[in-house]
């Protein structure tokens, strides 16, 4: 009896630790049960600082627009928030602010935590919600990706003509065929031959097929694995452009995912303003930049309405003609970075910086010193392709990597850094179904969710005390403790917490009382078999662990697959299964055995009961 005694107890260190863990549960799952409060922010562009002017400016607005505020934060030289109780307040407050304040600052509405400080110093804060917790706006936007294939087609078809000259091959015509590929047509079946080769060898994405239909020709389009790898190149690079707008509109956990073959998913939790999310996601904006004709002849002949070889008229904002030269000195492919600033007037500018090989820039910059270059706005709308000159300037030195653009509004400049900075999208996105979650709705959801964990915990709670007494309350403990850790090491990590995502919790709190009953029907079998309590409540913790660990492992595997492949929701029921898992073994092996240790470990007992 002594030895088995002996081989029950728990040592000091686990107490320390189970204690120690315990606590920090608590400090990093507190936050949670604070809530938030809806919130403006308001951000000074790069050129303005928010000092204690700007906060009475913001408190006198609210004041004479009768709106009652929580507090005014200034969080930063370059950041204000202002708390309020309601959201309709918020709302109200925004426009009023923003009206108040000008285009020279950023107002946005947001909900802000509200998390002791001295919480906020150690690092502790709630867990973030997921769309459908927090409200906020889903699109399922689809790529135009045929328009890609069309200008790459278009790219081979334009180099075909140099190819058969180069080769000294004659032939009749070039055209586009109606299939999506192109036609070429030759005299005689020897100059279709020696044309076969050269093109298969300067154009080896295209299939080549003889068609005879209409005289002697040679038929080429994209073959089918050319066709996938610009399919998946082009969703790869929207998919990428997107992210990276969304990292700009400042929106944290948000979901940006391919949706078959040309669609994509994007999820903003918490944004409000969706009109500006959606107008910033969907363009397609680069620059370029053009060299202005000035010759007389060519603008009065392009004023009268005649073609002007190698030149093209463009309008300005303000409607009026620009003739341009047709040849293209620089593209938005070249910018790496792009901000917003202001020129040596005052007035709202773009800082471009261009990276790569940028020598053909320099030496056409160099040689036309004195002359008008024009700034060309690039933009996709309804499919179409809009350009506009948004600026001319003469240049006065050859230029380099890092120059201004400027003759535009300040809101302007602000979204053409954030488009330039994000790349452009590879082709045109429509919205084909958008899904706005209210603040209310997603306020119900959290409702709802919280009942469903607060009901199944209760249920577990009251079946466990009954039919196991005092080791069902100790299951109870252990249950209880499994949730605040739970809890705790979501918000520790960051994990977004969503519907499916508390779904998970209920179905890990299940499966940590699994645990507990493993163990002690375990303990039950031992008794029955004659052993003492001591002995019997050893072999149960010993012998049920390898079960434990068997049942959860395999749980655990399927967790991480549902992680590694699920998207969206899944992931969200992946990520709180796994992490339950993980605690529920820490509280079931380790609290429950503590907990049974100090009640029955040092006690001589000749009768325990387990269970009814």
């Amino acid at each position: 009896m002594t030895t088995t005694t002996s081989s029950t107890q728990f040592p000091r260190w686990k107490y320390f630790l189970l204690i120690f863990v315990l606590f920090l549960g608590l400090i990093y799952s507190l936050p949670n049960i604070f809530g938030e409060d809806p919130a403006v922010q308001v951000t000074g562009l790069k050129s303005r600082v928010i000092d204690e002017a700007v906060v009475d400016k913001v408190r006198e607005l609210l004041k004479s627009a009768d709106l009652n505020y929580n507090s005014i934060e200034l969080e930063s030289k370059n950041a204000l928030l202002v708390r309020f109780n309601e959201s309709d307040t918020q709302l109200k407050a925004k426009d009023i602010i923003k009206q108040g304040l000008g285009d020279e600052y950023s107002v946005a509405l947001n909900l802000a935590p509200v998390t002791p400080r001295w919480l906020q110093v150690l690092g502790a804060n709630p867990m973030k919600l997921g769309l459908d917790l927090r409200g906020g706006v889903h699109f399922l936007m689809e790529v135009d990706i045929d328009s890609v294939v069309n200008r790459q087609m278009e790219g081979y078809y334009s180099e075909v003509p140099k190819i058969l000259r180069d080769a000294h091959i004659h032939y009749k015509k070039v055209e586009r065929s109606p299939e999506g590929g192109y036609q070429v047509l030759f005299e005689n079946a020897d100059l279709r031959s020696e044309a076969l080769t050269a093109l298969q060898a300067r154009e080896p994405d295209l299939e080549f097929t003889m068609n005879d239909q209409t005289g002697i020709g040679l038929k080429a389009n994209f073959s089918p694995l050319a066709l996938k790898d610009i399919r998946n190149n082009t969703m790869e690079q929207t998919l990428s452009t997107l992210r990276n707008r969304v990292n700009e509109l400042g929106v944290a956990e948000a979901i940006v995912q391919r949706h078959g073959a040309n669609k994509v998913v994007v999820e903003l939790p918490g944004i409000q303003d969706t009109a500006y999310a959606r107008d910033i996601l969907g363009k397609t904006a680069t620059l370029k930049f053009m060299m202005v004709d000035v010759d007389p002849d060519h603008v009065n002949a392009a004023l009268t309405g005649k073609p002007v070889v190698g030149s093209k008229i463009y309008n300005n904002r303000s409607g009026a003609a620009v003739l341009l030269k047709n040849q293209v000195v620089l593209t938005g492919e070249s910018i790496t970075g792009a901000s917003t600033g202001q020129d040596s007037d005052g007035r709202p500018a773009v800082n471009i910086r261009l990276g790569g090989d940028i020598s053909s820039f320099s030496k056409a910059t160099k040689e036309n010193i004195g002359r008008p270059m024009a700034t060309v706005y690039v933009e996709m709308k309804d499919h179409k392709v809009e350009e506009t000159v948004i600026n001319v300037a003469t240049i006065i030195s050859a230029l380099g990597n890092n120059f201004q653009v400027t003759g535009i509004r300040l809101n302007e400049a602000r979204d053409l850094a954030l488009l330039l900075r994000a790349g452009a999208l590879p082709a045109a996105l429509s919205i084909v179904e958008e899904r706005i979650v209210g603040p209310s709705m997603g306020q119900e959801n959290i409702q709802m969710g919280m009942i469903s964990v607060a009901v199944g915990m209760g249920l577990v709670l009251v079946f466990m005390v009954l039919y196991y007494s005092v080791f069902g309350l100790i299951a109870d403990l252990a249950l209880i403790a499994n949730l605040i850790l739970l809890v705790a090491l979501m918000s520790l990590i960051g994990a977004t917490l969503t519907l499916p995502g508390i779904a998970g919790i209920v179905l890990t709190l299940g499966m940590a009382v699994d645990a507990n009953v493993l163990i002690f029907e375990r303990i039950r079998e031992e008794l029955r078999l004659g052993m003492s309590p001591q002995a019997s409540i050893h072999r149960g913790f010993e012998f049920a662990f390898a079960t434990i660990i068997d049942s959860n492992l395999t749980t655990l595997i399927v967790g991480v697959i549902l992680f590694a492949v699920g998207t969206g929701p899944v992931k969200g029921f992946a990520v709180t299964l796994c992490l339950g898992i993980l605690t529920s073994l820490f509280t079931a092996t380790t609290g429950s055995r503590a907990l049974v240790q100090l009640m029955y470990g040092k006690r001589n007992i000749k009768r325990i009961r387990v269970g009814i």
